[in-house]
C-alpha cells in the first residue's frame, strides 16, 4: 500500500504513551502545552466546598455543559470536580466533528441544540473555539444506501435542521478534488462542521464560571455514600461534599464512579483512530474549506485539517480493539492524556477506499496518527437521566461527545431543574441496560456497534452479537424450533413472526415489504378468524402493594384505580400534563394491585413510580417481577373454547377488563380478560419456568380450534387497524392526552393527580394538533412511523407508526395533523422513499374490535 510506504514502520505495540505530540494535530500540540500550566491549579474558588446542590463528576465536553447549563439557568452551588485537568480523557483528543444529522428520530434535537450553542459560545464568553461550518456530505455508493437516504430524508422533512439529497455533480461542485465516479448521491447537510474540543470545552467551562459554577481541577472523588435524607456525601482528599444530587460525567471512569455508589454501568473504552497529513497540495489550493465527507461503505469520515486531510475510520469488528481490561479492572491509574500506539494497519481496507474517493490522499505525507479510548455503551448511544439510586444522574457513554454535547447537557439541566424531561429520548435513557446486561454483553454488542458504525439502518433492524441474554421465556426453544424469527428489546427474545413450515426464518431486512409480508398476513388471518397464541413474556411487571397502595396509584395516575378483579388502562402524567407513560393496572386484592407496561420501559416507569413514593413518603412498596411472572396471551374468536378446555373458569361468565385467579393445565396463574389484538382474548401471568409446558399445553389443545403461532408483527398491525395507539409512537412525552385524543382515560372528577392542573389549563385551549389516521397509496413501501406529511409543497405533520393493513389491503399509518386537515376525506401525502404518496384521512379506524362488533350485532 503506498500510504504505509511513506510512513515506515507503523508499530502496533499495544501500549499507552503519554503526549505524543507526533500523533495530534497543531492545534492539539499547542493545547498539551498550555494545559501543563492549568494542570494542578483550581478554577473558580481554591478548594472543596462543604455542600453544594449539585456535584458533577468530570470535566470532559458532557460535565461542563451540564454545569454551564444548571448555572447559566439559575442553579446556585454547581460544582464540578476533574481529578486530572479538564478535557482529560476522550475530549481531548476528538476528531471535533459537528453534525445535525442523526438517523434516531429523537436525538436530532441534542445535535441541532449543540451546533446551535457552538456557534455562540465564542461570542458570549470572548473565547475562540475555532468553529468550521462547511457542512457535511454522507456519501452513498449502493442503490440500498440510496434508499437509506431516501429513507432518512422522509424521517426528516418536520425537524428543524437543513439537509437535502444532491447529485454526483453536485458533489463534485462542493468538492472539486474529490472522485465522484462511484457515487450514487449525497446526503448534504449545510453548516455541519467541526470544532476544536479543548478550545470548545474551555469556552463552555469560561461560561460557566461567570453563571456561578465552580470548577476544581486536580481534585478526584474517591467515595459516594447515600444518606437517609437522599443526599450524597462525596468523599475527596481535600474533604467531603455534601450534595443534593450527583451527577456521573466521568467518561471512561464512569463505570468506576458507579461502582463507588454501589451501582455499575454498561460501558467499555472502545479505541478510535484517526490519521492527520501534512500539506496536500491540491487541498492547499482549493478557495474554500470543502465539506466534511463521510463514506458510509468505505466507513471513515475526513475533512480538511488546514492545508492536509483528517481522515478517521471506523475499523471492522473484527480488527478493532477494546480496553476490556479497564472494563473488567478498572482504568490504569493516571491515566489521562494519554494514546494508544497507533496502528495504520487496521486502517488500510478503509484508507484505500479514501485513496479513491480523495486521489491527492494517495500522495500525501501522514504527519501524525490520534488511537485514543472512546467509551462505548452496548447500542452506542449515550447514558442519559436519573438513575434508580436517588438523586443520581448519569452523563456518560457517549460514542460522539462532541455532537452530542451541547445538547445533552442542556437535556439533563432541564429534567434536573423542573423534575420531568425536556422531551421524549427514551433511546438515551440509563436504565434502558438492566442487571442482564452482562460485561461479556457489553463487550460483543460494543464491537457490534463500533464495526456496524456506517452499517445500514433498515426498519425493523436486527443485530445479533452477545444473544441471547439470560431473558428468554421458558418458551423459547419450543418457539424457536417452531420456525420463530426472534425480535430483541430489552434482553428479551421474542418472536416477530413465524414462518408458515416451522423451518428456520431467513433475516432479509428491506426498505420495502419483505420476506414475511405473506406470513404476517396469514397470521393476522389466523386471529381474526380462529384464534393465535402469542409469548407476551417481556412485558414489564410491578406489585405495587401497601396500605396506601390505591391511594398512591390513584395519585400518579390519570384514570380511576379499579376495584378488585378490574383492570384499568391510565396514564403517568408529568407535571405539565405530558404523557410520561401508560400502564395497564389490575387490582388483584385489596392493598395489591399487578401493574404491566411495556419492555422498553421497565426501569424507567420503575424509577418514575419509586421517585415519586420516595418523595410524597407513601406507604407502599413497589416491587419487579417482570423476570419472574411470564405472560402467554390467547385471542380470537375461539379463544374462549381453547381455554374453557384447560379451565372451566373461562366457561363462565369473565367480563371485559376483569381478572381472575385460575389454573390452566395444572398451572396457577391470573387471568386478564383483555388483548391488544383488539379481539376476544386473555393475557395469561404466570411462573416464567412454567411458560414451556403452558404454552405447549395452550398450543397443543387449541389445534382442535384452528389456533395458530403469530408474533409481534401481526400483533402491530391487528392493534393499528383497531385504532389501539401505543406509548413511544403515538403518546409520550411530546405528547399529551388531548393531542392523542386519550381525554376519556382521565378521570377530572376524581381529585388532585400529578399532572391534573396542567390538563385543566390545556383543556382551555384549542389543540393545535389531531392524531388521525390515513391509509395510503403505495404499492411496495409501508409506513414505520415518523415520515413527514405534506401538503401542497408544505410539511404539515408526521406519522407515528404505520403498517400494511391486510384488511384495507394497503398502507395504514397514525399521523398528527392540524384540526383542519383531520377531517375525514381530507387528501395529504406521506413521503416515502422518495416519493409523496397520496393519503386519505379515514373517519374511524378501520377494524371495529371485537366489543364494537358484538355492541352492533346487538
Amino acid at each position: 500500500m503506498r500510504l504505509l510506504l511513506r510512513l515506515g514502520s507503523s508499530g502496533c505495540v499495544s501500549r499507552y504513551y503519554r503526549r505524543c505530540d507526533r500523533s495530534l494535530s497543531s492545534t492539539q500540540q499547542q493545547h498539551l502545552t498550555n494545559s501543563h500550566e492549568s494542570s494542578s491549579s483550581s478554577s473558580g474558588g481554591g478548594g472543596c466546598v462543604d455542600e453544594a446542590e449539585t456535584v458533577i463528576i468530570g470535566g470532559g465536553i458532557a460535565g461542563i455543559s451540564i454545569a454551564y447549563h444548571l448555572a447559566r439557568q439559575g442553579q446556585k452551588g454547581v460544582v464540578l470536580l476533574e481529578k486530572s485537568e479538564l478535557t482529560a480523557g476522550s475530549t481531548w483528543h476528538a476528531a471535533g466533528l459537528t453534525t445535525t444529522f442523526q438517523g434516531v428520530v429523537n436525538l436530532k434535537k441534542l445535535h441541532y441544540y449543540s451546533l446551535n450553542m457552538y456557534s455562540q459560545i465564542a461570542q458570549e464568553t470572548g473565547q475562540e473555539i475555532n468553529l468550521h461550518l462547511p457542512g457535511s456530505i454522507r456519501i452513498a455508493t449502493t442503490p440500498t444506501r440510496v434508499d437509506e437516504m431516501r429513507y432518512q430524508m422522509a424521517r426528516h422533512g418536520h425537524h428543524e435542521a437543513p439537509q437535502c439529497l444532491i447529485t454526483p455533480d453536485q458533489v463534485k461542485k462542493l468538492v472539486p478534488i474529490a472522485n465522484v465516479d462511484n457515487i450514487l448521491m449525497g446526503l448534504y447537510t449545510p453548516y455541519d462542521g467541526h470544532v476544536d474540543p479543548y478550545s470548545l470545552t474551555q469556552a463552555i467551562a469560561k461560561g460557566a464560571r461567570s453563571y456561578g459554577a465552580q470548577i476544581t481541577q486536580g481534585v478526584g472523588v474517591s467515595g459516594l455514600h447515600l444518606r437517609e435524607d437522599g443526599r450524597w456525601v462525596v468523599s475527596t482528599e481535600k474533604g467531603d461534599i455534601i450534595a443534593n444530587r450527583v451527577v456521573n460525567a466521568a467518561g471512561f471512569w464512569a463505570k468506576e464512579v458507579a461502582k463507588l455508589a454501589g451501582s455499575d454501568l454498561p460501558l467499555v473504552p472502545n479505541h478510535h483512530q484517526y490519521l492527520v497529513t501534512s500539506t496536500v497540495p491540491e487541498v492547499k489550493a482549493l478557495q474554500k474549506e470543502i465539506p466534511v465527507l463521510r463514506h458510509l461503505e468505505g466507513s471513515f469520515y475526513l475533512r480538511m485539517e488546514r492545508d492536509g486531510l483528517l481522515i478517521g475510520p471506523y475499523e471492522s469488528m473484527k480488527s478493532m480493539k477494546q480496553s476490556e481490561d479497564w472494563m473488567r479492572s478498572g482504568v490504569p491509574p493516571g491515566f489521562g492524556k494519554e494514546l494508544f500506539e497507533g496502528d495504520l494497519e487496521r486502517l488500510e481496507p478503509h484508507l484505500e477506499v479514501a485513496m479513491e474517493l480523495m486521489p491527492c490522499f494517495a500522495s500525501a505525507s501522514i504527519q501524525s496518527v490520534v488511537n485514543g479510548p472512546i467509551t462505548y455503551t452496548p447500542d452506542v448511544l449515550p447514558l442519559l437521566g436519573p438513575h434508580t439510586l436517588p438523586n443520581m444522574w448519569i452523563m456518560a457513554g457517549f460514542g460522539y461527545g462532541i455532537a452530542h454535547g451541547g445538547g445533552a447537557g442542556k437535556y439533563l439541566a432541564d429534567w434536573i431543574l423542573t423534575g420531568q424531561p425536556p422531551y421524549e429520548l427514551t433511546e438515551c435513557d440509563p436504565l434502558r441496560f438492566g442487571s442482564w446486561t452482562s460485561d461479556d454483553y457489553v463487550l460483543a454488542k460494543a464491537r457490534e456497534s463500533y464495526g456496524m458504525n456506517n452499517g445500514i439502518a433498515f426498519p425493523h433492524e436486527e443485530r445479533f452479537k452477545g444473544r441471547p441474554t439470560k431473558r428468554t421465556s421458558g418458551a423459547h426453544q419450543l418457539l424457536v424450533d417452531r420456525g420463530a424469527c426472534m425480535h430483541f428489546h430489552s434482553g428479551w427474545e421474542q418472536p416477530a413472526w413465524f414462518t408458515d413450515d416451522g423451518t428456520q426464518p431467513q433475516y432479509s431486512p428491506s426498505f420495502t415489504r419483505t420476506n414475511w409480508h405473506g406470513a404476517v398476513g396469514r397470521e393476522v388471518e389466523r386471529v381474526m378468524k380462529t384464534a393465535g397464541i402469542i409469548d407476551l413474556t417481556p412485558f414489564a411487571k410491578l406489585l405495587v402493594e401497601g396500605t396506601q397502595a390505591a391511594s398512591f396509584l390513584d395519585y400518579v395516575t390519570a384514570n380511576s384505580v379499579p376495584r378488585v378483579g378490574r383492570t384499568v388502562i391510565t396514564h403517568v402524567l408529568s407535571p405539565d400534563a405530558r404523557i410520561y407513560a401508560e400502564l395497564t393496572v389490575t387490582r388483584t386484592k385489596e392493598n395489591s394491585f399487578l401493574v404491566i407496561t411495556g419492555s422498553g420501559v421497565e426501569l424507567h416507569d420503575l424509577r418514575w413510580l419509586q421517585d415519586y413514593a420516595r418523595k410524597g413518603e407513601w406507604k407502599v412498596s413497589i416491587t419487579n417481577v417482570t423476570e419472574d411472572l411470564g405472560c402467554v396471551s390467547v385471542a380470537g374468536p375461539n379463544s374462549k373454547h381453547i381455554l374453557a378446555t384447560l379451565s372451566p373458569t373461562f366457561a363462565d361468565k369473565f367480563p371485559f377488563f376483569s381478572s381472575k385467579e385460575v389454573t390452566v393445565a395444572g398451572i396457577k396463574a391470573t387471568a386478564l380478560r383483555l388483548s391488544y389484538t383488539g379481539e376476544l382474548g386473555w393475557e395469561i401471568y404466570h411462573d416464567r419456568k412454567d411458560s414451556a409446558h403452558l404454552y405447549e399445553a395452550l398450543y397443543s389443545n387449541g389445534q382442535q380450534f384452528g389456533l395458530g403461532d403469530f408474533g409481534t408483527h401481526a400483533l402491530n398491525v391487528l392493534r393499528q387497524e383497531k385504532g389501539f395507539k401505543m406509548w413511544g409512537a403515538e403518546m409520550n412525552m411530546d405528547t399529551t392526552l388531548v393531542d392523542a385524543g386519550l381525554l376519556n382515560f382521565a378521570n377530572m372528577k376524581k381529585g388532585d393527580f400529578v399532572g391534573r392542573a396542567a390538563l385543566v389549563e390545556l383543556l382551555k385551549h384549542r389543540a393545535g394538533r389531531q392524531l388521525v389516521q390515513v391509509k395510503i397509496n403505495s404499492e411496495h413501501v409501508d409506513p414505520h412511523g415518523d415520515e413527514t406529511v405534506w401538503l401542497g409543497g408544505k410539511v404539515v405533520g408526521n406519522t407515528t407508526s404505520g403498517c400494511f393493513s391486510y384488511h384495507l389491503g394497503q398502507p395504514l399509518a397514525f399521523a398528527y395533523l392540524p384540526p383542519l386537515l383531520s377531517v375525514p376525506g381530507t387528501q395529504v401525502q406521506v413521503e416515502m422513499l422518495g416519493e409523496l404518496c397520496e393519503a386519505t384521512v379515514l373517519p374511524a379506524p378501520p377494524v371495529l374490535t371485537h366489543t364494537a362488533r358484538a355492541k352492533v350485532t346487538k
